[in-house]
C-alpha cells in the first residue's frame, strides 16, 4: 500500500515542486471508515504556502494520477487529511503475494550487502543469567533476527570481563566455600557471593580435588574453575532460549593486544586526557559533556569508559555498517561518554545505535515474586523459563516496549487460555490448522481463482491488515522495535477469530469456501512469519 502511494506521490513531485520539501509519511487512520492509509502533507504545508490546508489537500489530489482499480477513492477529511481507500481487487492481491513468498512474506531486501553486529546479554561470569539478563538477551536476539529480516548479515555479541576485582572475589568466594565443604570454620564476608550456585561449584571441585587445594591462597585456580561452570551455565540457558551467540569478546583481550594503551596513548598525545589526583580524566567537557570523567583510576584500574571505547574501535575495525548496543536502564547517564571519546577518535558515531531497556520485576496475584533463594537474591532466567516455558518468557520479554518498565504477570503467562497472549496467537495458528485438516476431509482446497468473492467487513479487514505486514515489519525493524510485531500479530489474531465467527468455510458455497481457505492460509503464514521472527513456536496442534 504505502509502496504504491509513494509511487504517485513521486509523480506528482514533478509538478508540485513544493512536495519535495517535506517527508511525506502514510499512517493507518483510527477510523478504518476513513480509509486505509492517510497522510497529513497538505498540513505540514500550510506554514509555507499560507494557504488553507484542506484547498492544498485539494491541490495535490487534483495531482495524483492513480490506478482507479487500485484505489477506490482518495478523499479529504477533517483540517487536511489525505485518506486513501484501497479497492478489494488491490486488497485481495495480497493472498497471492503470501502464496508466492511464502516463509519470506515480509521480508525485504532493503539493507542486503550491509553489516550489522548487536551486542546484548554481556554478563560477567560471575553468576547465572538473570530475569533482568533475560529481557535484555530476548530483545536483543528479536532485534538481530528484524535486522536479518530486512537484509542484514547480523552478527550477535557476548561482551564479557573475566578479569578484575569482581572476578578475584568470585574465586574468594568460591575457595571459601571450598574450606566450608572440608569442615573449615570461615569468615564469610557479605559482600562475597551468597549463591547456592557457589557451593556447587566448590562441592565440585572436592569431588575432584579433595583437601589438595586446602593450603592454596591463590584464588586463580577457584577461579578459572568458576568461571568455566558459570559461562556453561549462561550458554545452557542462552540455548533454551534459542539464542545462539556468534562470538563472545573478551574485555581482558584489549589489554593483550594493547588496545587500551592505544587509545590511552592517543587522548594523551592529542590533550584530551590530563593527571589529577593521581587519576587520569577525560575531557569530556570539551566534548560536549557536562563533566569531564576519570578514565584510569589513582590505582591504575581503568573505569568501564576506556575498555569500552576500545572495544567499540575493534566493532569499526572489524567494518558494520550498523553497531547496536543493548543496554539497561543504569546504563543511560554512562555511555554518551564512550560515544564522545569515540567521536573524537575519529569515529562515526552515527552508526551506533544505544538501546536502553528498563528493568523487570515477577509479579503473581498482584504480589512481587521471589520464586526461590537457591542461586541468591534473584530470580535466574532458568527458574522462570522452567516455570512458564521458553515460548512465554520470549513473548513476555518482547510484548511490550522496551523503554517501559515490565511487570511480569506470572498468572498469566501459566494460563492455557485466550487472556495469555501467546497462547492467543498460537492458538489462532493452530486454530487454521485445524481448519485445513477439516476442510481437507471435505474435499476442500485453498484457491486463488475467486478472491473477488471476499466482500465481508471481516474479509476486507483480513486482507488489509495482512497489506500493512511488511511495512510493519520494516518500521519495527528500523526503530528497533520488536513489540510493535508483536502488536501487531495479536491485532491479526483477532481480525482472524471474528472473520471465523463471521464467515462459514464449511457448508459455504465451493468457490467462495476455497477462497476463505487461501485467506486463511495467508493468515496462517503471516502469524508463522510473525512468530519465527520472535524465536516463538506456531504449533499445528494445542
Amino acid at each position: 500500500m504505502k509502496h504504491y502511494l509513494s509511487k504517485i506521490f513521486d509523480e506528482a513531485k514533478k509538478k508540485l515542486e513544493y512536495l519535495n520539501e517535506i517527508e511525506i509519511s502514510f499512517s493507518i487512520p483510527n477510523n478504518p471508515e476513513h480509509g486505509d492509509l492517510s497522510t497529513n502533507a497538505a498540513m505540514l504545508l500550510t506554514r509555507k504556502l499560507k494557504k488553507n490546508p484542506r484547498e492544498i489537500a485539494r491541490e495535490i489530489i487534483d495531482n495524483l494520477a492513480f490506478d482507479s482499480d487500485i484505489l477506490e477513492s482518495v478523499s479529504i477529511a477533517g483540517p487536511g487529511f489525505i485518506n486513501f481507500k484501497f479497492t478489494q481487487k488491490f486488497l485481495s492481491k495480497i493472498i497471492t503475494e503470501v502464496n508466492r513468498e511464502k516463509e519470506n512474506f515480509g521480508r525485504s531486501d532493503k539493507y542486503k550487502g550491509k553489516k550489522a553486529i548487536v551486542e546484548f546479554v554481556s554478563a560477567n561470569p560471575t553468576g547465572p543469567l538473570t530475569v533482568g539478563h533475560g529481557r535484555n538477551a530476548v530483545v536483543g536476539d528479536t532485534i538481530a533476527n528484524l535486522l536479518e529480516a530486512i537484509g542484514y548479515d547480523v552478527d550477535r555479541e557476548y561482551y564479557f570481563n573475566n578479569a578484575g576485582r569482581q572476578m578475584r572475589v568470585l574465586g574468594e568466594s568460591v575457595r571459601l566455600r571450598y574450606l566450608e565443604l572440608l569442615g573449615e570454620t570461615v569468615d564469610f564476608p557479605e559482600e562475597y557471593y551468597q549463591g547456592e550456585y557457589i557451593i556447587d561449584i566448590a562441592r565440585k571441585i572436592v569431588d575432584e580435588k579433595g583437601d589438595s587445594l586446602k593450603k592454596v591462597e591463590d584464588v586463580t585456580y577457584f577461579k578459572d574453575v568458576a568461571e568455566n561452570e558459570i559461562f556453561e551455565d549462561i550458554k545452557s540457558t542462552l540455548k533454551r532460549l534459542k539464542i545462539k551467540m556468534k562470538s563472545f569478546f573478551n574485555e581482558f583481550s584489549l589489554y593483550e593486544e594493547g588496545k587500551i594503551e592505544e587509545v590511552l596513548k592517543i587522548f594523551k598525545d592529542k590533550g584530551m586526557s590530563y593527571e589529577k589526583d593521581g587519576a587520569v580524566w577525560l575531557k569530556l567537557t570539551e566534548l560536549g559533556n557536562e563533566n569531564d570523567k576519570v578514565i584510569v583510576k589513582s590505582t591504575g584500574e581503568p573505569t568501564y569508559r576506556l575498555p569500552d571505547i576500545a572495544y567499540h574501535t575493534t566493532k569499526f575495525e572489524r567494518g558494520y555498517d550498523l553497531i547496536v548496543d543493548l543496554f539497561g536502564s543504569d546504563h543511560s547517564a554512562t555511555y554518551p561518554d564512550v560515544l564522545a571519546g569515540l567521536k573524537f577518535l575519529g569515529y562515526d558515531t552515527s552508526k551506533i545505535k544505544v538501546l536502553i531497556h528498563q528493568f523487570v520485576t515477577i509479579m503473581e496475584n498482584g504480589e512481587v515474586v521471589k520464586m526461590s533463594t537457591r542461586k541468591a537474591n534473584f530470580v535466574t532466567l532458568d527458574e522462570l523459563i522452567d516455570e512458564v516455558g521458553s515460548d512465554v518468557v520470549r513473548y513476555f520479554f518482547i510484548m511490550r516496549n522496551m523503554s517501559s518498565h515490565l511487570n511480569f504477570d506470572l498468572s498469566l503467562a501459566k494460563k492455557q487460555s485466550d487472556e495469555n497472549p501467546v497462547f492467543y496467537l498460537q492458538y489462532a495458528h493452530a486454530r487454521i490448522a485445524s481448519i485445513l485438516r477439516m476442510t481437507a476431509g471435505e474435499g476442500l482446497e485453498r484457491s486463488m481463482e475467486n478472491l473477488d468473492l471476499l466482500t465481508t467487513d471481516s474479509e476486507l479487514n483480513l486482507m488489509r491488515k495482512l497489506s500493512h505486514f511488511k511495512d510493519e515489519l520494516l518500521y519495527a525493524s528500523e526503530n528497533y522495535e520488536p513489540h510493535r510485531v508483536a502488536n501487531y500479530l495479536e491485532e491479526l489474531a483477532s481480525l482472524f477469530h471474528k472473520f471465523y465467527t463471521d464467515c462459514r468455510i464449511i457448508g459455504s458455497e465451493k468457490n467462495l469456501a476455497e477462497a476463505r481457505i487461501a485467506l486463511a492460509v495467508a493468515v496462517q503464514q503471516a502469524i508463522r512469519n510473525g512468530l519465527k521472527l520472535l524465536g516463538v513456536e506456531a504449533p499445528d496442534k494445542m
